[in-house]
């Protein structure tokens, strides 16, 4: 009987360590880039706009958290923000459903988050919808493009300028483990 309570013991001990190690081999890398809505008269039709290239940096990323590419296990989005920054008192009222994707060299473009069915809440900050796509060969690449998609359901009668926040979660083996 004794045995078999060490061997439980033993085997929950393993079990505890192993979810303590690899949440130590995960880290999140943050990006933000932005892109611009011009005024529009038009409603309910689909429109699409390209961010600038989000340069990675993710050779000194992992080397700041003791990992390398070759040691990636997966890389997938955490969240994704948009926030606007002008006009100071925008909103998003006027959207109707938000599609993001990303690309990158070589790669073909993937859907990596959205959000349909946008209510009027007069906020400034928009939280989308993540889809968990794996990305890792993005992310290990020098640069990324966005491409956002909207549909409006509102006029806007001047530019707004939107700030894309993203958090990306890399599981990585740290020095190997």
């Amino acid at each position: 009987m004794k045995n078999n309570l060490l061997t439980i013991l033993w085997a929950l001990v393993v079990l505890v360590s192993c979810d303590v190690v690899d949440e130590l081999t995960k880290f999140d890398l943050d990006y933000q880039t932005n892109y611009s809505i011009a005024a529009t008269t038009l409603i309910n039709t689909p429109f699409t706009l390209d961010t600038p290239d989000v340069t990675t940096e993710s050779e000194s990323s992992f080397e700041s958290n003791d990992t390398h590419k070759d040691l990636i296990e997966s890389i997938k989005l955490k969240s994704l923000k948009l926030t606007i920054d002008a006009p100071e008192d925008g909103d998003f009222n006027f959207l109707k459903e938000v599609h993001i994707y990303i690309d990158a060299e070589d790669l073909d473009e993937v859907e990596i988050a959205n959000v349909y069915d946008l209510e009027n809440t007069d906020s400034n900050i928009l939280e989308l919808d993540v889809l968990g796509e794996e990305l890792k060969e993005f992310i290990k690449k020098d640069s990324f493009s966005l491409r956002v998609q909207t549909v409006t359901d509102e006029t806007i009668n001047e530019t707004h300028d939107i700030i894309i926040d993203t958090t990306f979660r890399v599981d990585a083996e740290i020095l190997g483990v």
